[in-house]
């Protein structure tokens, strides 16, 4: 039985994704070992990361920047294409996208995937929330957006494939162009594990819905 401090940090790291208890237990146990000035280092980091990185009003990918700026650079950014609009998953598939270098519009990043199998409090919040940015963009800080093409650039997992039939559904009766992603991807696999070369074969050749 471990000490209730121990136990406490435990629970806390259990809760990351793809962290059970057994991980959780190991990053504990690694911190404890760690010289003061590392552990020092590590906790200052964590706590001036609410303070230094933002959530763009619009796209909710993470930035940094010293102002009262609410937009990231990306949706601020006026050559950006803003008559598309690609939904990711997550950050690391926006950021993956941006190295291909082939894709110039604007992005929303979900935070998460819709669960076939179990249902979970947030899920259609998270659909919900970039539906209404589709609707009326100007109302979360984007101006001079008319979305004409939505780019559902999501992994083709089970759960991807279920967020992407949501999406579709729902966007269906704003008129919408509607594309994936086309050829290179693996079936069942994730965006974030593709290379740079498939990923932007993949952009280059998406289909119409």
């Amino acid at each position: 039985m471990y000490s209730p401090a121990i136990q406490k940090l435990i629970d806390i790291f259990s809760r990351f994704p793809g962290v059970g208890p057994r991980t959780a237990s190991r990053f504990v146990f690694y911190l404890l070992r760690k010289p003061s000035d590392e552990f020092d280092e590590l906790f200052k980091s964590v706590a001036s990361l609410r303070k230094a990185v933002k959530i763009c009003s619009f796209c909710l990918n993470p930035f940094e920047s010293p102002d009262k700026e609410t937009l990231c650079p990306i949706c601020l950014d006026p050559r950006r294409d803003r008559a598309r609009l690609c939904v990711v998953e997550k950050e690391a598939d926006l950021a993956l996208l941006e190295k291909t270098k082939k894709y110039k519009g604007l992005y929303f990043v979900l935070g998460g995937l819709l669960s076939p199998l179990r249902k979970r409090e947030n899920d259609h919040q998270l659909v919900d929330d970039f539906l209404k940015r589709v609707k009326n963009p100007e109302r979360f800080g984007l101006t001079g957006a008319n979305f004409e093409e939505i780019i559902l650039a999501i992994s083709s997992t089970t759960e991807g494939e279920a967020t992407t039939l949501y999406l579709e559904r729902h966007l269906k009766p704003l008129n919408k162009k509607m594309t994936r992603l086309g050829q290179g991807l693996p079936l069942g696999g994730e965006i974030e594990y593709a290379d740079e070369e498939t990923l932007s074969s993949a952009l280059e050749s998406r289909k119409e819905i």
